[in-house]
């Protein structure tokens, strides 16, 4: 048996319950893991609240480290013993132990702890590859970053650091812009006191960012675009304030002929060898220290309820891990 957090109807924190379930042996292509550490993400909260729609009961959490106990037939780059992490489908990890599929569960190197994997699967590798898989960038190029001192956000300066990119943050408060540029952001908008719009034209002598990268959604979407030079990129990759209303394609031409895509992660972790090379080359980027871990809060298991409302009521700052 493995204590477990479920949802059995859609709704706010309260919704989330700790029971325990019964842990089987793994099939073909599965492993079964029995977990160190777990993080929390946003996406969680889409699901629990329904905006991303499970069939319920279902178990929530998408990324975790531990320590493989049993592998099934055809699985080759796992074995019994290892050290594993990985952000992944089906949800579910939120537990001490589950039986899950392989294909994107990542061997972990000795050198970086379960706490500090937990923390940087999901958010690290979704830096990744807004940085290199959806429209690669060069140095020199300018990123403006909204929510930079969140956990992802904080990875995002420290990788644009190292690879010679120019990253303009935002954050709500002068406490979370000071923590953005200790991470690497060359300049970081408190934007409850500043436009951020004219801030970012001011930075870029009025020509703009070539890509900005919003996870924060509905509040801060349409007058991004409108701090992009003409031909620069609007990646959307999340939600936090709500989902983006429409938005024409006459808008974008209107606005410099600007390239829009909203992305997931998970598409990108659906090949099995992309996932793990991904996942390299985040380690890499910790094991070589131009990614510092930055763990802001910990809580139990079993206060999942307030870890939730803290993330939800962005009261946190970094990543966030559940310990078991």
């Amino acid at each position: 048996m493995a204590r477990t957090v479920i949802i059995e109807e859609a709704g706010g924190p309260e919704a989330l319950k700790l029971v325990d379930r019964k842990v089987g042996e793994p099939g073909p292509g599965e492993i079964r893991i029995r977990h160190k550490a777990c993080g929390l993400n946003f996406i969680d909260v889409y699901q629990r609240t329904g905006l991303y729609p499970l069939t319920l009961p279902h178990a929530l959490g998408m990324e975790a480290a531990g320590v493989v106990e049993a592998v099934g037939e055809g699985v080759t780059h796992l074995k019994e013993g290892d050290r594993a992490a990985y952000a992944a489908t089906p949800p579910g990890a939120y537990c001490e132990a589950r039986v899950m599929p392989a294909a994107q569960v990542c061997p972990l190197p000795d050198g970086i702890s379960f706490e500090d994997a937990a923390s940087i699967m999901l958010q690290g590798m979704t830096v990744e590859y807004l940085f290199h898989r959806v429209w690669p960038l060069e140095t020199g190029q300018t990123v403006l970053f909204h929510a930079a001192a969140g956990g992802v956000g904080l990875l995002a300066c420290q990788w644009a650091r190292s690879e010679g990119i120019r990253l303009i943050g935002t954050a709500g408060t002068d406490e979370k812009c000071q923590l953005a540029l200790d991470n690497g952001a060359s300049a970081c908008i408190n934007y409850r006191d500043k436009d951020f719009v004219a801030e970012v034209k001011a930075l870029t002598d009025g020509v703009g960012v070539d890509v900005v990268m919003d996870g924060v959604g509905k509040d801060t979407f349409e007058r991004s675009l409108d701090c992009l030079k003409p031909l620069g990129m609007m990646m959307s990759f999340g939600n936090a304030s709500g989902p983006v209303e429409p938005v024409s394609l006459l808008t974008l031409a209107a606005k410099g002929s600007l390239k829009l895509t909203r992305t997931t992660l998970f598409t990108f972790l659906a090949d099995h060898a992309r996932c793990q090379n991904m996942a390299q080359h985040l380690f890499d980027k910790v094991e070589s220290g131009a990614i510092n871990v930055n763990i802001g809060q910990t809580f139990p298991l079993e206060e999942i309820t307030e870890a939730h409302r803290a993330l939800e009521g962005r009261l946190t700052t970094g990543s966030t891990i559940l310990t078991l």
